[in-house]
C-alpha cells in the first residue's frame, strides 16, 4: 500500500470505542469523541519525533517521547527514550482516521 508519512503528521487520540480485534482506531485531536476516563494520545512530528500520553494507574496522564518512522510494508515503528520499541501495521491513514494493527507477538 505504501503509506506516505505526511498522512501521519499531527495529534491523534485513541477512539477505543471504534477498535476491533487487534486494530486500534485513532482520530484527530480536533474530533468530537465521547467522554472517556482517559484516552491515549499520539503526536507524530515531521522531524521524526513523537510524544505520547497514556492514562496512568491513577488516571493521570503519563507522558513518553521518542522517535518514529515508517518502515517497509507500512510498519509504524516508535522508539521511546527508554529503549522501548513498538511496531504497528498501518491499516489506514486518512485525514480523519488512523488505524493501526498491533504487531503479532
Amino acid at each position: 500500500m505504501a503509506i506516505c508519512s505526511d498522512r501521519l503528521f499531527g495529534r491523534w487520540l485513541h477512539a477505543h470505542e471504534e477498535d476491533s480485534g487487534d486494530e486500534m482506531v485513532f482520530r484527530p485531536a480536533s474530533a468530537e469523541l465521547p467522554p472517556s476516563r482517559g484516552r491515549r494520545g499520539l503526536e507524530l512530528h515531521p522531524d521524526g519525533s513523537y510524544a505520547e500520553r497514556r492514562p496512568g494507574r491513577d488516571d493521570r496522564p503519563q507522558a513518553a517521547s521518542g522517535s518514529w518512522r515508517v518502515e517497509e510494508d507500512d510498519w509504524l515503528v516508535v522508539e521511546g527514550d527508554g529503549a522501548s520499541r513498538r511496531a504497528m501495521r498501518i491499516v489506514a491513514a486518512e485525514p480523519d482516521k488512523l488505524v493501526l494493527r498491533k504487531q503479532d507477538q
